[in-house]
């Protein structure tokens, strides 16, 4: 353990595991429960349960990033999306897919960020959407777009004090059924979770005088 990051090394690859990021999507557990063992007592990951790229697979699909992986046998690593995406997750948080910057940190190719207001661990999500039940469609009207002249490189994303976040670079929103909702190179999020617009900001964190802290 080292960073709040717990590392287990196996034979080809090593895993990555960050609890503080972790949104319990459970597909670590669901589709390789011999890798990610379930109500474990003691050690629960495993890479040597199943082959390098199995493993990288899954971490593949974590939308949080809360799973990574080293590759020790000289297997592909993880790259940049050729599409950078963020995903709208009904009643939850932004799944973003891209080459992060956020708050001037380099943070990797995947993140769940809130958009309930009630994480305490922003601006990453905790899950606190469910205990606050908070309402937000994963399948918001469709903006009229046009297609980016590119559609990957660096995603910049900024937290402001007390207000939205601001997202710089090539991005397609994503709904939860995968209809792409919007393409655009700036936008305005909200995070305070009361915004009329979800998933953009409409300044409603100031008369709420949401804080972000």
């Amino acid at each position: 353990m080292a960073d709040g990051i717990e590392v287990v090394r196996g034979k080809r690859i090593a895993i990555m595991f960050e609890a503080r990021k972790c949104i319990h999507s459970r597909a670590c557990v669901l589709t390789r429960p011999d890798v990610f063992v379930p109500n474990a007592e003691g050690e629960w990951i495993h890479p040597d349960a199943a082959s390098s790229d199995a493993v990288a697979r899954i971490a593949h699909e974590c939308p949080s990033g809360a799973i990574r992986y080293e590759r020790v046998d000289g297997g592909e690593m993880e790259h940049e999306p050729i599409v950078n995406l963020i995903r709208l997750r009904e009643n939850g948080p932004l799944a973003v897919n891209a080459d992060i910057v956020l708050d001037g940190n380099r943070v990797g190719f995947r993140a769940t960020l809130c958009r309930c207001g009630a994480s305490k661990n922003k601006p990453y999500c905790d899950t606190s959407h469910i205990a606050s039940e908070f309402k937000a469609t994963g399948e918001p009207p469709t903006k009229e777009s046009s297609p980016l002249a590119a559609r990957g490189g660096v995603l910049n994303i900024s937290s402001q004090t007390d207000g939205p976040l601001l997202v710089e670079g090539n991005v397609e929103f994503v709904s939860g059924t995968g209809r792409t909702t919007n393409r655009t190179t700036k936008a305005s999020l909200c995070r305070c979770g009361h915004s009329a617009n979800k998933p953009y900001c409409d300044g409603t964190h100031k008369a709420i005088r949401f804080k972000s802290d």
